[in-house]
């Protein structure tokens, strides 16, 4: 396809959607979003626009008329900031949950009309759910997984407080990127994150009763598969342009797909950015952002976490701290020790090829192409997301030239 004929991925035809599905076989509920995203683009009729706080607010009202018996106050509705890839909205609501009066702060969180990640919210709360008094996460109260309230599917569940960086610190840059924690608050947070993480990975899926998500074989490279499918599509679906570091790297991950040796829930935005914290007790109070987690190999998520983007440059100058929180010796050391899991160095390798090209699929293709299209609350983060293409072409590059 040259250059110029990528502009018929603004509303694609029937067959190509269905030529998508079955070159790159997914999991059922992606296949759904995916298939979703391209559909809606092909039959999209009426111009866009942000929605107004007041059709928020609107739609708000309207989900819980439909859905509670008793009566209820809505009240101080107001956007969040934050997040690059979903509209969020705070609220106040006085209602009655089984016969108990109740006043609590709520956040909508809903899809824009395009979004770089076409991700599920019935997933993202089955996840929060499962995690309930296992790590800190916010209370689930009710989905609109059909968006038959909401214009798009949308997730409600409770306001957690805490912060994402230190008030006194300027570093942090666009998605939480390069925090800078200093050694007090990096000794009391980063012992947390291990733990939590350590947690998910060894959560016993079988007793969790999932249903958006399925779990690939062990002993078989079907967890690697279905991941690097995904990418590929949505590079395919996405993009404007030719990339031939693409076709090289897609090449060398098929070619060397892993086995799995254990089924673990994946995070799959694990990082410094996701998760609050109280600076006071230096406590995190939840983690936020499960949208792109799924059924699979821990390795994706070891891997996603040990990036340099994430990183804080160490005082001494050798290397970095993971997500600005512990050396990689620490993290390593802590994460074994917690979990009873091994960190396999040729897994984790094969892991962070395909997280750089999947953070290219996400930057060069489907932020091009949300900005392209202009349905989307975020354009100029979108802007700003793209220009981070440069640096991770440069590491892929420089991955595949080690190990090619």
């Amino acid at each position: 396809m040259a250059s110029n004929e990528y502009a018929v991925l603004d509303a694609p035809t029937r067959d190509f959607i269905e030529h998508m599905q079955l070159k790159y076989p997914t999991e059922r509920e992606t296949n759904e979003l995916l298939v979703r995203k391209l559909e809606r683009r092909a039959n999209q009729t009426q111009d866009y626009h942000v929605p107004r706080l007041s059709e928020m607010e609107s739609w708000i009202h309207a989900f819980f008329a439909a859905n509670l018996e008793s009566p209820f106050q809505i009240s101080h509705p107001r956007w969040l900031a934050g997040g690059a890839s979903k509209l969020q909205v705070l609220f106040e609501i006085d209602w009655q949950q089984a016969g108990r009066q109740r006043h609590d702060r709520m956040v909508v969180r809903m899809d824009p009309a395009e979004s770089h990640n076409a991700t599920s919210r019935l997933r993202e709360a089955e996840l929060l759910r499962a995690f309930s008094g296992i790590i800190p996460v916010p209370e689930v109260f009710f989905v609109d997984e059909n968006a038959r309230w909401f214009p798009e599917p949308a997730l409600i569940y409770a306001f957690s407080e805490g912060v994402t960086k230190p008030s006194t610190t300027a570093s942090g840059a666009v998605s939480g990127l390069g925090i800078r924690f200093g050694p007090e608050l990096r000794a009391q947070l980063g012992p947390q994150f291990v733990e939590h993480l350590a947690k998910i990975h060894s959560f016993p899926i079988e007793s969790a009763g999932f249903t958006s998500m399925e779990s690939p074989s062990l002993g078989t490279t079907e967890a690697a598969k279905l991941q690097l499918n995904r990418a590929k599509r949505v590079w395919e679906e996405d993009r404007g342009e030719d990339f031939p570091l693409m076709d090289v790297a897609v090449n060398w991950l098929s070619r060397n797909l892993p086995v799995m040796d254990q089924v673990s829930v994946i995070h799959g935005d694990y990082r410094s950015g996701n998760f609050l914290f109280e600076e006071s007790s230096a406590r995190i109070t939840t983690w936020l952002d499960w949208e792109r987690g799924h059924l699979g190999d821990r390795h994706r998520d070891l891997a996603w976490i040990t990036q340099a983007m994430f990183g804080d440059p160490r005082e001494d100058g050798q290397g970095y701290y993971i997500c600005g929180l512990l050396s990689e010796l620490e993290f390593q050391e802590q994460y074994q020790a917690l979990s009873g899991l091994v960190i396999d160095p040729v897994r984790l390798q094969w892991y962070s090829v395909l997280n750089c090209y999947q953070a290219l699929v996400s930057t060069l293709g489907s932020c091009y192409r949300v900005v392209r299209m202009g349905k989307n609350h975020q354009d100029a983060l979108m802007v700003a997301l793209k220009a981070e293409a440069a640096m991770a072409s440069a590491r892929l590059q420089e991955m595949l030239q080690e190990i090619l």
